[in-house]
């Protein structure tokens, strides 16, 4: 698998809510494999991959938007900051930056007063978000001109290619998956298949998945995948809940997953030979797949997700060789899609 395009969205910024630097990389990626591309009114990109049946439709859901900061107040020369969406804070001292700001991009660093000058307690373990400050290095003159409240924050971490297949860099979550469903695209244009492909990238899954809600009650697919990421083991993550680098995909299992899409995809995966893991979400999954379920009427859906390490820090971590998994498993299951493949779900478990 090459990784250009992977790496490509791992440099772009694209915010929860404000995600048009990245969806401008995906639209150039998917306006030769898709037939019909278009943007939803909350910026979701939908592009559809006609079957060469007439009836039904699958539509598989990969966030594009990232975790990141946003300008809450200027301090003097300095910046202080909010999150948007969930963020490790245990690393962000130290993190290099970009502001959006409306001159451009400022880059900067996200530091912290020494410990005598913070509020009694508060340099004992991580330092709260409410007491770091981002540094642009430039006069406070220079920042009340340049800087606005409101202006977005992305890391500024480039990717890196490590050793044994494994990749690093921020935003793994969820472009990874963006890039496995791109892989399955590409895939599909020597392949038949009777089912449209409904290949969506959502905004604002990190801060309540509202683009893959509206989007399925605009597209009204047949069935539904959501592709996401999981929990790799790793450093103070050895449990039965996570999953190694390089062991292939997850399969959900739970409330939100339909059972016979369970089934149907533990099979295929034995009958293809992929290494596979069962990631069990008894309740809400966290994902997009959460939202998909009970779109309109109701839509059958089954989350898969891709292990990666360090989840939503700026430094994810991630097996390449479980991307192209992935995509395969996709590949696979959209080519084995007949027109009677309906009638023999039912929720039995």
């Amino acid at each position: 698998m090459k990784t250009d395009f992977l790496k490509s969205l791992l440099s772009a910024s694209g915010l929860s809510g404000f995600e048009a630097p990245v969806t401008k990389i995906i639209q150039e990626k998917w306006e030769p494999l898709t037939d019909v591309l278009s943007l939803s009114p909350l910026g979701s990109l939908h592009g559809i991959k006609r079957g060469s049946g007439k009836s039904h439709s699958l539509m598989i859901a990969t966030h594009m938007d990232s975790i990141g900061l946003i300008v809450d107040q200027i301090d003097g020369e300095f910046l202080r900051i909010v999150n948007i969406g969930g963020i490790d804070i245990r690393v962000l001292p130290g993190q290099a930056v970009n502001v959006h700001a409306g001159a451009g991009v400022l880059p900067g660093i996200i530091c912290q007063p020494p410990a005598h000058l913070l509020p009694e307690g508060a340099g004992k373990g991580a330092v709260a978000l409410k007491d770091l400050l981002v540094d642009v290095g430039l006069s406070a003159r220079q920042v009340a001109r340049k800087v606005k409240i409101g202006d977005t924050i992305s890391f500024a971490t480039e990717p890196i290619e490590m050793s044994g297949g494994l990749l690093a860099g921020h935003s793994i979550d969820n472009r990874a998956s963006v890039a496995a469903l791109t892989l399955c695209l590409e895939e599909l244009q020597s392949r038949e298949h009777i089912w449209d492909v409904q290949a969506v990238a959502t905004v604002q899954e990190e801060v309540g998945h509202m683009g893959a809600l509206t989007s399925a009650f605009a597209l009204r697919p047949d069935l539904a995948i959501a592709v996401d990421v999981t929990f790799a083991k790793g450093p103070g993550e050895n449990s039965w809940e996570s999953f190694e680098l390089g062991s292939g995909p997850a399969i959900g299992w739970g409330a939100v997953m339909h059972p016979f899409l369970h089934e149907q995809f533990k099979e295929l995966a034995e009958k293809l030979e992929i290494p596979y893991g069962i990631e069990i979400l008894p309740a809400r999954s966290g994902t997009d797949g959460d939202d998909l379920q009970i779109a309109a009427e109701g839509i059958p859906t089954i989350v898969i997700s891709i292990p990666i390490r360090y989840m939503h820090t700026p430094v994810e971590v991630i097996a390449i060789k479980d991307i192209q998994r992935t995509a395969r498993l996709l590949t696979e299951f959209i080519t084995m899609l007949d027109d009677g493949f309906l009638e023999k779900i039912i929720w039995d478990d």
